[in-house]
């Protein structure tokens, strides 16, 4: 019995310890928000799959960031060659495309105003702020399914975070649609906390050349035509009218979608590539995550390029969100 009893004691004691081990889910998120207010800056790499169409689009992400709010973020799609760059430094915000020699300058708020799926502190702002947040211990992990803050909330509204345990690194992001299909996945494979930068580092002009000589600036193309692309979302309205018009740098197309409440234009055609010196316009208006590509969204239009190709959608009925929601299906299916 003498033993029985030393026996139980032990298992007693072993569980209080593994108790104590045990982190609340308050406890984790003062320990995030404790993290991201003492370091310093980190560099990260990740893998972004994109499930917008039939075929996934892959993306291998470049994260720097030195505290308080300088940022370097390098997109490239290794199958399409397609590179693109979001730089945050004192002049401004930044969306660099490297293969046409181009910048676009924001007076923004980026990335504070929205979600961003590979960016550290946005992921702990989002578990810190979702007051309904759910929390789990999975291995050496923990996992929080949260909101999310996207323009388009409506599409993107829900997200699961999972962390390390031992530094609270990200491991991945999975961003899922009301009905909890991943439409975005972040996998982190390197991460370090507190690392140090170079005086220029986040200039832009020593970030589009070192991006050109990993990324072939495109030929002239304005001779040349291009396929028209379709949204697959249409917000319940429908293609009434296809107009091709030629240009100085050759062909527009302008397509007209009318339902019984809205209706909106969307605006193709070739990008020209600047030969010279870059060439960098300001823009009135936010950056945007397409997912295939950053634009910018302003009251009443969303622009971008992608593939050497400008779009403009723009209606004067839909909200931000709906425009956005639109904009991310141009091209994932041959709809019309």
């Amino acid at each position: 019995m003498k033993k029985m009893g030393i026996l139980l004691a032990g298992v007693m004691l072993l569980l209080a310890l593994s108790a104590c081990g045990q982190k609340s889910q308050a406890d984790v998120v003062t320990a995030l928000n404790e993290k991201v207010e003492e370091m310093k800056g980190y560099k990260a790499n990740a893998k972004m799959t994109l499930q917008m169409g039939t075929d996934p689009q892959v993306y291998n992400v470049e994260i720097w960031h030195k505290n308080p709010s300088f940022y370097r973020v390098n997109l490239k799609n290794q199958e399409k060659e397609q590179s693109q760059m979001i730089l945050r430094n004192n002049e401004g915000v930044y969306v660099l495309t490297p293969a046409l020699n181009k910048s676009f300058k924001f007076q923004s708020e980026w990335p504070e105003n929205s979600s961003q799926a590979y960016l550290y502190e946005s992921l702990v702002k989002d578990i810190t702020e979702d007051k309904s947040a759910t929390f789990k211990e999975a291995d050496n992990q923990y996992v929080f399914e949260t909101k999310t803050r996207y323009q388009n909330s409506k599409m993107l509204p829900v997200q699961e975070i999972t962390l390390n345990k031992k530094d609270l690194s990200p491991v991945s992001v999975k961003v899922m649609d009301p009905d909890k299909n991943v439409l975005v996945t972040v996998e982190f494979s390197k991460v370090k906390f507190d690392t140090t930068f170079d005086k220029d580092a986040f200039d832009m002009q020593k970030n589009m050349t070192s991006a050109q000589l990993e990324v072939e600036v495109m030929a002239e193309v304005k001779d040349q035509n291009f396929s028209v692309k379709y949204p697959a979302e249409m917000q319940g309205m429908s293609l009434t009218d296809e107009q091709r018009i030629d240009t100085e740098n050759g062909e527009r197309v302008v397509l007209t979608y009318e339902g019984e409440k809205n209706s909106f234009t969307l605006i193709q055609e070739k990008a020209e590539v600047v030969q010279t010196k870059i060439v960098s316009t300001t823009v009135n208006g936010n950056p945007v995550d397409l997912g295939f590509t950053v634009g910018a969204l302003a009251d009443n239009m969303v622009t971008w390029t992608y593939e050497g190709v400008n779009y403009t959608l723009a209606s004067q009925s839909l909200s931000p969100d709906e425009m956005v929601e639109i904009a991310r299906t141009v091209g994932v299916e041959p709809v019309k």
